[in-house]
């Protein structure tokens, strides 16, 4: 099985738990309808990657900069930076027929992570940043979040569960696009204006 690191102890995810619509300036720049209730998919644990690699045999993937939480005992224990990958075409193919995401979402190393550190800070402090060769291009933060991530936990337990070890990807801020083998990704997770992750990924 795949692993993430945590303070240097590694941790094999069953599953990641995925939202997404939670930024309503991504919705709008996809042209989506808000929804009424969170938008959930899983990646299994075979699409998690702590390598940046386009997907062979396609032409265009999108990635998505979030914070990502460890989940131990239905609680946030720590937090990393995460890219879902999207193969933003295959998706709108599948959305048109009302068939599921699994090929657009969930292919292997489609799940991007950092290393974990553990979080005693308030949650609501944390922000994402992506810059792409040097260029700012995702920016935003729990405070932008139309569910917050205790409010997506609650909501998940009411149907499924988590396995300790398994990771919440929150959702991802606007400025989402395309990316290309030989660009340079740096990934920060921010709190209270101090960078506690940075992750520096170069796609193969």
């Amino acid at each position: 099985m795949n692993n993430i690191i945590i303070n240097d102890r590694e941790i094999f995810p069953s599953k990641v738990v995925c939202i997404g619509r939670n930024y309503t300036e991504h919705i709008a720049e996809l042209n989506n309808e808000t929804p009424e209730e969170p938008v959930f998919f899983f990646k299994p644990n075979s699409s998690i990657s702590s390598e940046l690699i386009f997907p062979k045999g396609n032409e265009t993937c999108h990635y998505e900069a979030e914070i990502s939480f460890l989940i131990e005992e239905n609680k946030i224990s720590a937090v990393g930076f995460g890219l879902d990958l999207t193969l933003r075409e295959v998706q709108s193919k599948l959305k048109k027929k009302g068939l599921p995401w699994e090929r657009a979402k969930c292919f292997h190393n489609s799940a991007v992570f950092s290393k974990f550190v553990s979080i005693n800070e308030n949650i609501e402090d944390l922000e994402v940043e992506l810059y792409i060769n040097g260029e700012l291009k995702q920016k935003g933060g729990v405070d932008l979040m139309i569910t917050k991530p205790q409010e997506i936990i609650d909501d998940l337990l009411t149907f499924s569960s988590f396995e300790d070890g398994d990771i919440l990807m929150s959702g991802t801020p606007k400025g989402v696009g395309t990316f290309q083998i030989g660009d340079i990704f740096i990934g920060r997770i921010i709190c209270n204006k101090k960078v506690i992750i940075e992750k520096r990924f170069e796609v193969h």
